[in-house]
């Protein structure tokens, strides 16, 4: 059974960083999509970041652009979303979620979810 778990959720202040982190169970995404998500209260979900495992190509929306970047640690089955200048906009619950794409950079009707994490940011 495929399982994502997303971490690393919490309170910080505006301006300070969070690091995220989404393990993956049963499959490793070795050369497939990992995207993040969020969801604000009264807003639909927001797709930030898109990466392709294999070769870390990475996409963002322009709302996270400069600010967070995506990463992998293969070994670990573990993808991370640093998220640097936190601004109070950017409070949401965060998941994050997995697609098998043989390489390419796509991250739309994903396969494989995981649970949310919590960010809060105070100004």
């Amino acid at each position: 059974e495929v399982q994502l778990q997303a971490s690393g959720g919490g309170l910080v202040q505006a301006g300070g960083s969070l690091r995220l982190s989404c393990v993956t169970f049963g499959a490793s995404f070795d050369n497939d999509a990992i995207g993040w998500f969020r969801q604000a209260p009264g807003k639909e979900r927001e797709e930030i970041a898109c990466l392709s495992t294999g070769d870390g190509r990475a996409e963002y929306s322009d709302s996270v652009k400069g600010r967070f970047t995506t990463s992998s640690d293969h070994a670990k089955n573990t993808f991370y979303l640093q998220m640097n200048n936190l601004k109070p906009e950017d409070a949401a619950v965060y998941t994050c979620a997995a697609k098998i794409t043989n390489g390419n950079l796509f991250c739309r009707n994903m396969e494989y979810w995981g649970k949310g994490t919590q960010v809060t940011v105070s100004s």
